[in-house]
């Protein structure tokens, strides 16, 4: 994965949600383009967001350590 392969997964309209899998196992789910910041070797995914959206914390994911990206699909209540 490189660092405009998640600029563009993250510029793409209309937004499409995905997931990180990551090399552990462990996964992360980016439901909105503002949830992940992408610096030169790592994403910043906000995680445990508030009912305004703003993130409680993030969790820093390795390029190098990410397996797939996967869409999410969007549930019957419009998320």
């Amino acid at each position: 994965m490189t660092v405009q392969t998640f600029r563009d997964l993250l510029k793409e309209q209309p937004f499409k949600p995905f997931r990180l899998v990551m090399s552990s196992g462990q996964t992360y789910e980016v439901r909105h383009p503002e949830m992940a910041w992408v610096l030169k070797t790592d994403i910043l995914v906000g995680i445990d967001s508030e009912d305004d959206g703003v993130p409680a914390e993030f969790q820093r994911c390795s390029m190098l350590h990410i397996t797939a990206v996967e869409p999410i699909q969007a549930s019957s209540n419009g998320t």
